[in-house]
């Protein structure tokens, strides 16, 4: 018998996990991580990031913010911890080609904390701090966030530029409507991992906890399209952001109330369209 859509994306319930990461991860950088390109391209441009640009990405996944930034001149690192399958397509995105007049320097990708990421010695501090990720991670989160980026911040210059993004307002973002499906299905008693609305203040919160000075903010229109409603499913399961409830309830009603939850978003043509806005915060290393 055919395994449903279902089936074939989330673990059954009652018994261990047998997503295919690789085949999630694959789907992340494939289908879902391009819908964030407009911002990280808005915030490289504020920043008029290149040549003297060194940028450590925090949690950056699969790593194509690492790669456009790359493709303008920059020196990029990135950090991830549990993101195996994704580092692993960052190493093959970011593997610099052997000749060519417009070569990349290697780019550094480190499987670990922040800390981990220090800059060789001898090398300079960076100049650019990111913590993108708002449509892998809830709003707000995670919780440490702030605690990572105290620790993170003495490996950057003095007044070096650090870049929060989340979800913005949940009347811009179509895709709000869809995330209430992982919210209610989540275990009440387990917060980790469960979506919930963005705050008008979570970036200010986190930079605050983090000691760093808000200097700017932003806001760009990030469309979520997919081709069909097969890619519109698989995209939002790559977020992780339905895991919670895979976990707390039978992993087909996730499947079923998910693609409930898409259906007056798709098009006449079989297309799924999710209008959404992202906000971004920029603030200063004191």
């Amino acid at each position: 018998m055919t395994p449903t859509l279902a089936e074939q994306h989330l673990p059954h319930a009652g018994a261990a996990p047998r997503v295919d990461r690789r085949a999630r991860a694959r789907d992340w950088a494939e289908i879902q991580e391009r819908m964030l390109v407009p911002l990280y391209e808005a915030v490289y441009d504020r920043l008029e990031v290149g040549r003297g640009t060194r940028l450590l990405a925090l949690g950056c996944g699969s790593g194509l913010a690492l790669l456009l930034a790359a493709s303008r001149g920059a020196e990029v690192t990135g950090v991830d911890s549990g993101a195996d399958e994704r580092l692993a397509l960052a190493h093959e995105r970011l593997r610099p080609p052997r000749r060519g007049p417009r070569a990349r320097t290697a780019a550094r990708i480190v499987d670990g904390c922040p800390r981990d990421a220090a800059p060789a010695p001898g090398d300079p501090a960076y100049t650019l701090l990111t913590a993108f990720g708002p449509a892998g991670h809830t709003a707000g989160a995670p919780g440490s966030l702030g605690e990572e980026l105290a620790a993170v911040t003495p490996l950057a210059r003095h007044e070096a530029p650090v870049v929060l993004a989340g979800w913005g307002p949940p009347e811009r973002c179509s895709t709000a409507s869809v995330l209430r499906v992982a919210a209610k299905l989540a275990d009440p008693g387990a917060d980790a991992g469960r979506p919930r609305p963005a705050g008008r203040d979570d970036l200010e919160e986190t930079a605050r906890r983090a000691g760093l000075r808000p200097d700017g903010s932003g806001r760009v229109a990030c469309p979520f399209g997919y081709a069909d409603m097969d890619s519109a499913v698989r995209g939002m399961f790559s977020t992780g952001l339905f895991d919670a409830a895979i976990e707390a309830t039978d992993p087909e009603q996730v499947g079923k109330e998910l693609a409930e939850a898409l259906h007056p978003h798709r098009r006449a043509d079989g297309t799924v369209w999710m209008p959404n806005v992202f906000r971004y915060l920029i603030a200063r290393i004191p």
